[in-house]
């Protein structure tokens, strides 16, 4: 999954304008549809394809509530209102997340990266590759070529055999793209356990005598992982 389509639905125009301009400056969303009315959404999605909604609770057409019995498990939501007493009833449905107007762009961009790592459990599984964008351009990486991700502040490094690219990406997320063959050992570093030489009880070497620290906090569930 390269991008997420969403959709964003309010009945209030100036709304639905604030969404789109933060669509905009995530790079892994895609707005595919908007409208001030629940009922074309519905017509919209019969035929074509979204991953997420981001859903008014109060609209005068059709409530939000009652737009996620209707449709059901076809989307993942996202609910926004100007009313916190909607939250509880909105969480009994199947939702990412809540967010309360008016929506700052920070507070929108921890619950996309949410919905991100939500819908990316299980993508890369049977898959042997994924697309990243560095230096403008997407590239196609095998998973069996990388070595070791680190975490550079809001950037990752992929390191491969004869390649590094750099990502505007958190490990966090990233983690969830890739297969269970790749551990998490180091707060800063996600090794290919493929790759790993050798190893002691503070360090592991992959390819090319390159050595990476294991952090006490995932020692043991690095250590873990391997007896598996």
């Amino acid at each position: 999954m390269d991008k997420l389509k969403c959709i964003i639905v309010d009945d209030e125009p100036l709304a639905v304008s604030l969404l789109a301009s933060y669509v905009q400056k995530i790079p892994f969303l895609e707005l595919v549809f908007s409208t001030e009315n629940p009922i074309e959404v519905m017509e919209f999605i019969k035929t074509n394809a979204a991953d997420l909604i981001f859903l008014d609770i109060q609209m005068p057409e059709l409530s939000g509530i009652n737009f996620m019995k209707i449709v059901g498990n076809k989307l993942k939501y996202i609910l926004t209102t100007a009313y916190s007493e909607y939250a509880l009833e909105g969480y009994e449905h199947n939702v990412i997340d809540y967010l309360l107007k008016p929506i700052s762009f920070s507070r929108f961009e921890k619950s996309t990266q949410k919905a991100r790592e939500r819908l990316m459990v299980n993508e890369t599984k049977g898959n042997t590759h994924f697309f990243v964008k560095s230096s403008g351009q997407q590239h196609k990486i095998k998973f069996d070529d990388i070595l070791f991700v680190e975490s550079i502040k809001d950037y990752v490094n992929i390191k491969t055999q004869n390649q590094e690219y750099i990502v505007l990406e958190t490990l966090k997320s990233l983690e969830h793209q890739l297969p269970e063959n790749f551990a998490r050992v180091h707060k800063s570093f996600i090794v290919n356990i493929d790759k790993i030489e050798k190893m002691d009880v503070k360090n592991v070497s992959v390819a090319a005598e390159i050595h990476i620290p294991i952090g006490e906090t995932y020692k043991s569930e690095f250590f873990l992982k391997l007896n598996k």
